[in-house]
C-alpha cells in the first residue's frame, strides 16, 4: 500500500519545478521544537525551517494573532495606511539603530531594497558614477540577479551571467583589502555580521569597527545582512548589539513573523529618505497577516528574552561540541554565535545529517562539510546535550 508520504512525493515530481533537488521527507505538523512526517514519524527540528522559526513551530500567540488577524482583514494595499504595519515598525525601530522601516516578503526582496537605496541615495548626494558595492567573499544574500550578484560565491552565479554590473568582492576579517577595493565608484559596503550559508563564519569585532570607520572616512553606507543571525539567533536582538558597530541599513527576514513569509528593510533616516513616492514598493509587503503574526513574534522575543537564552545556550552548546571535537579527529572545528553553530569536519557531512535524520534529529549542511545547528530559542538545554551524544555515537559507529 502506498504511504501518505510516497504519495506527496509523486505528486511533487509530477507537478513541481526540480530546484531543491530530491526531496523524501514530507512534514506535515509542528509544535514546538518538534515536526512529524506524513508517515508520523516524529522529529526534533535543530534547523528551524532554516533559521525562520526561532519560536517553535506553531507558537501560540503567533497563531492566535493570525487567526484573529485572519478574521478581521487579510490584504489591503499599501497606498492606504496598515495598522499592524505600523506597530511592527514601531517595535524594529524602538530595538534597533534605525528610524523608518519598508516592508517587503523576503530576505532576497531586503537586500534588492538595500541595493536601490545604497545606490538611490548615492545619486541624491553625490550624482552619478558612484553604484558599486563591496560585499564579501563567501558571503550569501539572496537569489534573485541583485542580490544573487551581491553574493560572493560562484557556484551559485553559474549559468546566471551577466549579473549586476557594479558588485566587488573582498574576503572577510580582512581590512586591508577593503580599503585596496574602495575608490570613488563605491557607495556601499554589504555584509553578514555572521556568514550563513558560507559556513557559520561570524566577523571579528575589530574588522566591524574597521569597516564601519572606513565607512565614515569615505562617505559609504554600512548595510549589515541579518536576515539569518538576527532577531535572537546569534544571540543579541541585532548582531549590532554585540559588537558594538551600528550600520546605516539593516535587512531581516526569515524569522520575523514566527513563519509567516516577510522581510524588511530598516534604515537611518538619511539614507530612508532617498525612499521618496514612487522609489520601490512591495504589494505584499508588511500586509495585515504578516504584520500582525510579525507584532506577535517580535513581541514574544522581548517578553521571553530569547535573545539573552540563545546566547546562553550557544555557549554550553559550543562548550559540549568542543568536548567532542577532543574525541573525534573529523571535527575540525566548531563555529558560530548564540545558536547558530556550524560544526566544520574534514569531509562531506551528508551521510551524518542523514544518520541524524534516522534518528529523529534534522539539521543541515552549510557547504559541503559543515554541519548547521539553527535550533528553535526555545529549546531546552538537555535536547542540545541529547543531540551531542547522538551525534557522538554517531561518529564514533563511523569510525
Amino acid at each position: 500500500m502506498t504511504s501518505p508520504a510516497e504519495m506527496i512525493r509523486s505528486r511533487a515530481e509530477q507537478y513541481l519545478m526540480n530546484n531543491y533537488g530530491a526531496r523524501d521527507l514530507a512534514l506535515v505538523r509542528g509544535e514546538g521544537i518538534f515536526v512529524w512526517d506524513a508517515n508520523g514519524n516524529r522529529y526534533i527540528d535543530l534547523l528551524s525551517g532554516l533559521g525562520v522559526n526561532n519560536l517553535g513551530h506553531c507558537h501560540p500567540k503567533v497563531v492566535s494573532a493570525i487567526r484573529r488577524q485572519a478574521e478581521t482583514l487579510l490584504h489591503v494595499s499599501n497606498l492606504y495606511l496598515i495598522e499592524p504595519q505600523t506597530r511592527l515598525a514601531e517595535l524594529l525601530v524602538k530595538h534597533s539603530p534605525a528610524d523608518k522601516v519598508f516592508f517587503c516578503n523576503s530576505g532576497t526582496e531586503a537586500v534588492e531594497a538595500a541595493i536601490k537605496m545604497a545606490r538611490r541615495f548615492s545619486f541624491d548626494h553625490h550624482g552619478s558614477g558612484r553604484h558599486k558595492i563591496i560585499a564579501l567573499q563567501n558571503s550569501f544574500h539572496g537569489r534573485t540577479l541583485g542580490a544573487l550578484s551581491a553574493t560572493g560565491q560562484t557556484k551559485y552565479h553559474e549559468g546566471f551571467h551577466p549579473l549586476l554590473d557594479g558588485m566587488i568582492h573582498a574576503p572577510a576579517n580582512d581590512i586591508d583589502a577593503m580599503r585596496k577595493a574602495v575608490d570613488d565608484s563605491v557607495c556601499a559596503v554589504i555584509l553578514e555580521p555572521v556568514q550563513g550559508e558560507g559556513g557559520i563564519y561570524p566577523c571579528a569585532a575589530e574588522y566591524l569597527r574597521a569597516v564601519r570607520a572606513l565607512c565614515d572616512e569615505k562617505n559609504l553606507l554600512l548595510i549589515y545582512d541579518e536576515i539569518q543571525c538576527g532577531l535572537g539567533r546569534s544571540g543579541h536582538l541585532f548582531a549590532s548589539d554585540e559588537f558594538g558597530v551600528e550600520p546605516d541599513l539593516i535587512t531581516l527576514a526569515k524569522s520575523l513573523a514566527g513563519g509567516v513569509p516577510i522581510g524588511a528593510l530598516l534604515a537611518k533616516e538619511k539614507p530612508a529618505a532617498s525612499f521618496v513616492a514612487g522609489t520601490h514598493a512591495a504589494t505584499f509587503g508588511g500586509n495585515p497577516l504578516a504584520a500582525a503574526a510579525g507584532v506577535a513574534a517580535f513581541q514574544v522575543l522581548l517578553d521571553e528574552q530569547l535573545p539573552a537564552r540563545s546566547k546562553r545556550l550557544g555557549e554550553q552548546f559550543v562548550q559540549k561540541l568542543s568536548a567532542l571535537r577532543e574525541k573525534h579527529d573529523c571535527i575540525l572545528e566548531i563555529r558560530g554565535r548564540g545558536l547558530m553553530i556550524g560544526v566544520q569536519f574534514n569531509g562531506p557531512v551528508a551521510d551524518t545529517i542523514k544518520t541524524l535524520r534516522e534518528r529523529g534529529y534534522l539539521a543541515g549542511p552549510a557547504g559541503p562539510n559543515v554541519l548547521r545547528f539553527l535550533p528553535p530559542l526555545i529549546i531546552e538545554e538537555d535536547v542540545l546535550f541529547e543531540t551531542v551524544e547522538v551525534l557522538d555515537q554517531i561518529l564514533t559507529q563511523n569510525k
